[in-house]
């Protein structure tokens, strides 16, 4: 095969991103140097891959895990966007990729080893040309890695078969080696700004389940309301779920949201349509717990919440410049006065920073806590603060798996829903069946609707801490 059909020339330079070198250059190294870079070292990751000016800001957050991390191999997976027909998995096995930056040699030797894994996986090379979701990610890479190797890997059709026959390939191929998958995806395309936040809220919640079935469902879900303007939940649905099956196999089932926005949060958005971002990371540690120093100011957040949401105030301007508070994670604060429960809500799915998360619920355990009237200014010298951060849901299989006084539990069913956090069976004595009975008892269900056809009971993790009343 000659040159001209080995080098794949790029087809998005100057609409996705800037067509001169100089300029891609200094608009990657500004985003990436205004990312966080973690502790914990992904071993797949899922990126946005829209316009620079759009969906950079997010992809950097991404990307920025690799920087000072070193890896033998390198596979980008993207979804297809142009090639109606093409439903099987093509790898562009052989020359290289050029973008402004340079040309980016194939890892040959990789690819051909991916071919020989799966009769699902071909060399293809025309479905790849017009394609921009593999293309957009390349110059975070090359200015990360000046001698960066990939593997450039489309799905066509998001089927399971493919997913499987893929994630099994990779998880083979790439055994014994310092690996990285990279899964090119966007959320919800063209819904409203409000109705886009809480569908990829849900999407996120389910890719961060590392359950296939589960983003299926949520899929099938929000579709079906007809939401205007909603076409899709995620353009790359079959990059998704093989990170999400890769991880898996691997072992790397921590996963982690980094960073969350959609189209309308730039300048040059509109809230009328809109495209959802995310950039997840799955890893084989977990994140470190929260530092001292950490727990005191999101006490202190959640203090001055109240005080401020007591005393009919806006709640105050937040700045934090701590990694940890700047990673999206839902979270419950809970309002304590003479040990006697005085308010708790909460989000089981992240919707921003941590400390911005913090802030708003713990004004809303104040104020809006159903079971309570709003509490009053005399009161708050006398309240007592307990935060809890959740770790990502994980649907329940077998209720064998849950261990009482490290799991909270959430169960979805007759159209209700209930969560109880760690804390609370082992504060009332509860084992695991009174636990389950006190679950559906407060959805308003027969204490058994945990077993009922329909019904989906997840668990989850927390960090729990606090400060008695001052």
């Amino acid at each position: 095969m000659g040159r001209v059909l080995t080098v794949r020339e790029p087809a998005v330079a100057g609409t996705f991103y800037p067509a001169d070198p100089g300029a891609l250059a200094e608009m990657v190294d500004r985003l990436l140097a205004e990312a966080p870079r973690y502790e914990v070292e992904p071993a797949a990751l899922i990126v946005p891959h829209a316009g620079y000016i759009y969906s950079g800001p997010v992809a950097a957050w991404g990307f920025k895990q690799l920087a000072g991390r070193a890896y033998d191999a390198v596979v980008v997976v993207g979804t297809n966007h142009v090639e109606p027909f093409f439903r099987e998995i093509s790898i562009w096995a052989r020359g290289a990729w050029r973008t402004p930056l340079g040309e980016v040699p194939i890892d040959e030797a990789l690819a051909e080893a991916l071919l020989a894994a799966s009769p699902r996986i071909r060399f293809v090379p025309e479905v790849h040309l017009e394609e921009h979701s593999i293309e957009v990610e390349l110059p975070f890479l090359q200015r990360l890695w000046p001698d960066l190797r990939f593997v450039p890997v489309m799905v066509g059709e998001p089927s399971m078969e493919n997913v499987e026959a893929l994630a099994e390939a990779l998880a083979h191929v790439l055994a014994g080696r310092r690996a990285i998958v990279i899964a090119s995806s966007d959320l919800s395309h063209y819904p409203r700004d409000a109705h886009a936040r809480q569908v990829d809220l849900s999407s996120i919640g389910a890719i961060l389940s590392l359950e296939p079935a589960l983003v299926h469902q949520t899929i099938a879900e929000w579709m079906g309301r007809r939401i205007p303007g909603l076409v899709t939940l995620m353009c790359g649905e079959g990059p998704v779920l093989t990170a999400m099956v890769y991880a898996r196999r691997i072992g790397a089932v921590h996963a982690h949201l980094l960073k969350y926005a959609n189209s309308s949060d730039v300048p040059y958005g509109s809230k009328d349509r809109v495209v959802g971002y995310a950039a997840i990371h799955f890893s084989w540690a977990p994140e470190p717990p929260l530092g001292q120093a950490d727990r005191e100011t999101l006490l202190r957040i959640a203090r001055e919440a109240v005080d401020h949401a007591v005393h009919g105030k806006p709640l105050p301007p937040l700045s934090t410049t701590s990694p940890a508070l700047l990673l999206p994670r839902a979270c419950f604060v809970t309002l304590t006065q003479a040990g006697q429960l005085r308010g708790c809500r909460g989000e089981i799915w992240p919707r921003s920073d941590l400390a911005h998360a913090v802030q708003r619920v713990a004004a809303l355990s104040a104020l809006d806590d159903p079971r309570f009237p709003p509490v009053v200014p005399e009161e708050l010298p006398h309240l007592a603060y307990e935060i809890s951060v959740l770790s990502p849901l994980r649907p329940v299989t077998d209720v064998a798996e849950i261990v009482v006084g490290r799991d909270g539990l959430f169960l979805m069913a007759g159209g209700r829903t209930a969560l109880l956090l760690p804390q609370v069976p082992v504060e009332q004595g509860w084992d695991r069946e009174t636990f389950l009975r006190a679950l559906c008892l407060k959805a308003g269900l027969p204490e058994d609707a945990w077993r009922r056809p329909g019904a989906r009971l997840f668990r989850f993790e927390a960090e729990v801490f606090g400060e008695e009343a001052r």
